[in-house]
């Protein structure tokens, strides 16, 4: 919107500013609004240049590598109050970037020819589109009990069914 109000500030010394306004569908009391606001956005552009130059000390002083949240802090450090938000837009603006750590690479690899191993359970995949088909197996370890003769066995408890019903046994 703002090159529309620029461009009604070159052309008035030619064509009158409510006749620009109505052609270009714009209220005339926004163009004296953004008039008004020139001097404001002027100190404001001034103000991220000086921010601009201590960010820039700061990145260069370490070693390229601080980011937005680092010079944050070190601005924060220097009893510079500034938004977190307006760091990193003049950083983004200006195209100082911090660096950033590689990616972590997964040093365990699966062998080309490894065999997977063998289904002692007996999974059923097959029938995963229909659950109430689907074979459940689970082992759950329980409190250790105290047999007859007075040792402690650890006792588990093993279940199986398909769907819903299913049959529980315990073992040790």
């Amino acid at each position: 919107m703002s090159e529309v109000y620029a461009f009604i500030e070159v052309e008035k010394t030619t064509h009158g500013v409510a006749l620009l306004c109505r052609l270009l569908k714009v209220a005339r009391s926004s163009f004296y609004a953004w008039l008004a606001g020139e001097q404001a956005r002027a100190d404001r552009r001034a103000a991220d240049d000086a921010l601009a130059h201590e960010i820039t000390v700061l990145h260069i002083a370490s070693r390229c590598t601080y980011g937005v949240p680092r010079i944050h802090a070190e601005l924060r450090r220097l009893d510079r109050r500034v938004n977190r938000k307006r760091v990193e837009r003049i950083m983004r603006e200006r195209g100082i970037a911090g660096v950033t750590r590689c990616k972590r690479r997964s040093l365990t690899r699966p062998a080309k020819r490894a065999v997977p191993a063998a289904d002692l359970i007996g999974r059923d995949f097959a029938s995963a589109r229909r659950p109430d088909l689907v074979r459940v197996c689970w082992e759950v370890p329980l409190m250790p009990r105290t047999t007859g003769d007075g040792r402690e066995s650890p006792g588990y408890l093993q279940c199986s069914g398909d769907g819903m019903i299913g049959s529980c046994q315990r073992g040790g």
